[in-house]
């Protein structure tokens, strides 16, 4: 997979969370050795280092769940549209339909979040 995504545009669409419920852990002393990471470029070409949450499939749509490196809380997730391209680079699409954005993340939550 490909390190860099180009995402163009502003990073609105997260989804906050209570970290103390994730299954993940959230010790960013050794975020390379434990997460796999990518690195999003930002419209203003800033860039921002990301954990890898996962990618999950929604109505035959692949999406991926990120949370930046620097969130030492753990409480933004980021959620994209994903798509594969050839040469193992990716896409990620901002879900601008806030109806779809309401489902994947509460598909999210079913997947990755545990029951209290």
């Amino acid at each position: 997979m490909n390190n860099k995504s180009n995402c163009n545009h502003e990073h609105d669409h997260n989804h906050n969370h209570d970290h103390s419920c994730c299954e993940h852990n959230h010790d960013d002393n050794h975020i390379d050795e434990e997460f796999e990471t990518i690195v999003l470029t930002l419209e203003d070409d800033t860039e921002l280092e990301c954990i890898i949450l996962g990618i999950f499939d929604y109505e035959d749509r692949s999406y991926i769940a990120l949370v930046p490196a620097e969130d030492e809380e753990g409480d933004e997730v980021l959620l994209y549209d994903f798509v594969e391209l050839d040469n193992n680079e990716i896409e990620l699409n901002v879900i601008e339909d806030e109806r779809l954005f309401d489902e994947v993340s509460e598909e999210f939550e079913n997947l990755f979040l545990e029951k209290e």
